[in-house]
């Protein structure tokens, strides 16, 4: 009878967890809609680079080398704010953080809408790229924050997912109205982020460590519900709060440790391999790649296409990413990702270097739109969005806010070196050795996540730390760690 009644009342506290996850999908979804704004800055090049160039923005003229600048400043905007933000995140707070991101959004949309020259282009692209970089640390970072470890991944893959969004909001716009008028409708993308999630709390992580119980408490008992046993949530909270503030070191100690230098390893690398990937070049200049291949298809229309097959492939991750783990996910999305650009490549050296005939190219056209589709696809499910998730989850709580805007500085550092120079860089090598570049990098990312990535799914931060420290989590002795964080 005791027995009975014992497995009825766990199955009823399990319902009852489950059933009280709405409001964190809610604050996550909700915060995430600064990332299709985030979304439309980037993809706003995809369908009218081309445009651009006839002068169709308020008369401006732009050539080739100014096209590259209009994209390079986004990353360049974005990569200036990494470090503040984060510093902005522990002073006023996640939510706040993500909220002041509205005033550089629009402001930089007001100024490419009523440009009058290449200048004020520039400095309204850099201000909307400062903006979106600052969400892609301070997006998940709430995130991970509000979320139960059991969806953390899911949760975490939102900002991924409706980043997508706004770069096929950017294509499909782009391709049916003028340059101008998409421009004032990426801007009312931010306000409607604003009035969304101006209602959602504050990250209960941050209220505790701002000192403000009640307060932790009461985000707490919003996010998972009344019946929820939230202080005892609290107390674990202000134990891994405690313990780091008694072991609390300076960066550069903190740095010393095992568990910090492989978690900066790792997470550094796994920036390197998405962006050398090049992404960014195909997010940004699609359009201009589809009309260079040729085809039947107009390359607007193939450009939308994949921006649809990259929303549905990242609402899968989302689903997936907490069932199959980061690990198995990272590593498909690199063969594939490289498997697609060695074909992508193959197709533009059979055009370029004139080894087929026209009607054996027009045999074969379909193979860029393939091939994009297939890249986009398993990028959006693993080397989209699990990179960013990863600084979430493995950086150590010493150094997570500083080494997590590090490596999203470092992140979009690489994305202005792609992003400026693929142009150049393909009329000096040829389009087809620079996918052959891309794809070759990429599978050396394959190897590096088989070998050096840890696997994270539903483990908590301390068992993390464990892993990357050399011990097993759980383990009692403690022998062989050397991060003062977990030391008994």
């Amino acid at each position: 009878m005791t027995k009975k009644y014992t497995l009825n009342k766990m199955d009823s506290s399990s319902e009852s967890s489950a059933s009280k996850r709405f409001p964190q999908y809610l604050a996550a979804l909700s915060v995430c809609l600064g990332s299709v704004a985030a979304g439309s800055v980037l993809g706003w090049t995809g369908t009218i680079s081309e445009s651009l160039q006839h002068s169709d923005l308020n008369g401006i003229p732009v050539d080739t080398d100014a096209l590259g600048w209009i994209s390079g400043f986004v990353t360049l905007g974005a990569m200036v704010i990494c470090f503040p933000i984060g510093f902005i995140c522990d002073g006023i707070g996640r939510k706040w953080a993500c909220l002041l991101t509205i005033i550089p959004f629009s402001i930089g949309w007001a100024l490419v809408i009523f440009s009058s020259g290449t200048l004020m282009i520039y400095i309204g692209r850099f201000l909307t790229g400062l903006a979106g970089g600052a969400f892609c640390v301070a997006a998940p970072l709430y995130t991970s924050e509000i979320a139960e470890k059991e969806i953390r991944g899911a949760l975490g893959s939102y900002f991924q997912l409706l980043l997508t969004v706004g770069v096929l909001f950017s294509y499909v716009c782009g391709t049916v109205t003028t340059p101008k008028m998409l421009s004032i409708l990426c801007a009312f993308i931010p306000i409607g982020f604003g009035v969304a999630f101006f209602f959602q709390p504050e990250t209960p992580f941050y209220l505790l460590k701002k000192g403000d119980k009640e307060g932790a408490l009461r985000s707490l008992q919003r996010l998972r519900g009344p019946d929820y046993d939230s202080e005892a949530e609290l107390k674990d909270l202000q134990d891994q709060l405690d313990k780091s503030e008694q072991n609390k070191v300076s960066f550069s100690k903190a740095l010393q440790t095992k568990a910090a230098k492989k978690a900066m390893f790792i997470c550094f690398g796994l920036m390197v391999f998405q962006q050398l990937s090049g992404v960014n070049a195909v997010i940004f200049f699609m359009s201009m790649i589809f009309a260079s291949a040729g085809g039947s298809i107009p390359a607007a229309y193939a450009t939308i296409g994949v921006g649809v097959v990259q929303v549905i492939a990242t609402f899968i991750s989302s689903l997936i990413v907490d069932k199959f783990g980061r690990k198995i996910l990272l590593i498909a999305s690199a063969f594939f990702m490289a498997f697609s650009g060695t074909l992508l490549g193959v197709f533009f050296t059979l055009k370029d270097r004139n080894l087929v005939d026209e009607q054996t190219l027009q045999n074969i056209g379909f193979l860029p739109i393939v091939s994009m589709v297939i890249f986009i696809t398993v990028f959006s499910l693993g080397f989209g969005p699990i990179p960013w998730m990863a600084s979430s989850e493995i950086m150590p709580p010493e150094i997570k806010s500083t080494a997590s805007s590090a490596a999203a500085t470092f992140n979009w550092f690489l994305a202005f070196i792609v992003t400026r120079f693929y142009n150049n860089l393909a009329s000096a090598i040829g389009g087809d050795v620079t996918f052959y570049l891309f794809a070759a990098i990429t599978l050396v990312g394959c190897a590096f996540v088989y070998f050096v990535m840890p696997e994270t799914k539903g483990k908590t931060s301390q068992e993390v730390q464990d892993i990357l420290s050399g011990v097993r989590p759980g383990s009692a002795d403690g022998k062989g760690i050397d991060n003062p964080t977990f030391k008994s």
